[in-house]
């Protein structure tokens, strides 16, 4: 055969691209692209697929528990995080491990995540003795069970682009739930009863550096769990909404209509501040928030607390470091309910909780911000 500029691109094209794999995985239903499972329907650096789960006191402000598990097939990595506060100390911690097409074994170093009946019951263990090639300490050992006590909620699809770039494009459920086990810190263990939280399981293209604003809640009240994601860009201007009221009992979800936020940061001294750049005088957080209901409901949710997890913990004073946090909260609703909350506000750019940049290429155009531009 003649060696002609078509058929020796076709010879390279067999010889660099890599081969495919079948694993255990696609021996079973369940393939919804022509491609195998270990294949994502976009191949990009920060397609994900991940668990988050948290847990906190029902009545009061104290302790907060945050174990993470995700899988990135364009890196051929899964990893899990420890996060969140014993006392006044923070916890810290990622473990991870290669993937070759066991997506399916939930175990990374010293972590174990099983599901112990779909939709309902989840296992969560960290071992400090099976750490294994996990580069990180333990800082809490676990063994805590997770019981659902509403129904789960899929939201919709959401897509942000920042010019033609993905910036964000996945799909999320999250579920209120109980947690009950048992944790240990440096030698002390322990007891969590009936403890307050949520879980979510999300997929897709999440690069959370760029995401100008974004606002998570997940509200727990003796009616139900209040949830709702919104991200906005740096104007304010509303992408995306998507939440509901998932009450306690057993009923089905009922989707946010509107959703409206007025939230503050607080200094050391309770008083308002601005979050600037870094964040280096915020303390806490307080405001109003409003659910409006696709039937009709509005419910208005007061609420103060502090930090949970500061995401500049992970890469603190650069510029593209992550801004903002998980916050503690007390809440009590227009309806008289009380109960404690994780609220999460984040990113790179926003008028109202970030006005100095610390991203890049961020959405709508994929622009810089100048150095000092305010939002």
């Amino acid at each position: 055969m003649r060696n002609t500029p078509s058929t020796s691109t076709r010879w390279l094209l067999c010889e660099t691209r890599p081969m495919a794999r079948y694993d255990a995985a696609d021996e079973r239903f369940g393939h919804q692209i022509p491609e195998p499972f270990r294949n994502t329907v976009q191949h990009h650096h920060d397609w994900r697929e991940s668990l988050f789960f948290i847990m906190h006191p029902t009545d009061q402000l104290g302790d907060v528990f945050i174990l993470t598990l995700a899988n990135f097939p364009a890196r051929n990595e899964m990893d899990s995080l420890q996060l969140g506060r014993w006392g006044t100390t923070p916890l810290l911690a990622r473990h991870a491990r290669h993937v070759n097409g066991d997506h399916d074994d939930w175990n990374v170093g010293p972590v174990r995540i099983d599901i112990i009946e779909p939709r309902k019951k989840v296992r969560l263990r960290v071992d400090g003795e099976a750490a294994g090639a996990s580069k990180s300490p333990v800082p809490l050992t676990m063994d805590i069970t997770y019981t659902a006590r509403v129904q789960p909620y899929q939201l919709r699809r959401g897509t942000m682009k920042a010019g033609h770039e993905v910036v964000w494009d996945q799909s999320h459920m999250f579920q209120g739930g109980w947690y009950d086990g048992t944790v240990t810190h440096k030698g002390e263990t322990r007891k969590i009863d009936k403890w307050w939280g949520q879980r979510d399981h999300s997929w897709g293209i999440r690069t959370h550096y760029r995401c100008p604003m974004w606002m998570w809640l997940a509200i727990q009240v003796p009616e139900g769990m209040l949830a709702v994601w919104c991200w906005e860009l740096p104007n304010g201007a509303r992408v995306y909404t998507d939440g509901c009221l998932s009450p306690s009992d057993g009923s089905d979800p009922v989707a946010v209509r509107e959703f409206r936020h007025d939230l503050t940061w607080l200094d050391d001294s309770q008083r308002p501040t601005s979050y600037e750049r870094f964040g280096e005088n915020v303390h806490g957080l307080a405001g109003k928030v409003t659910f409006v209901l696709e039937n009709g409901r509005s419910i208005d949710v007061d609420a103060t607390g502090r930090w949970a997890q500061r995401y500049d913990a992970f890469n603190p004073g650069k510029p593209n470091t992550l801004g903002g946090g998980l916050s503690e909260m007390l809440v009590t609703t227009s309806a008289g309910q009380r109960g404690t909350a994780i609220y999460e506000v984040t990113g790179a750019w926003h008028h109202k909780y970030f006005p100095l940049a610390r991203g890049e290429r961020l959405p709508p155009d994929g622009a810089t911000p100048a150095e000092g531009q305010r939002a």
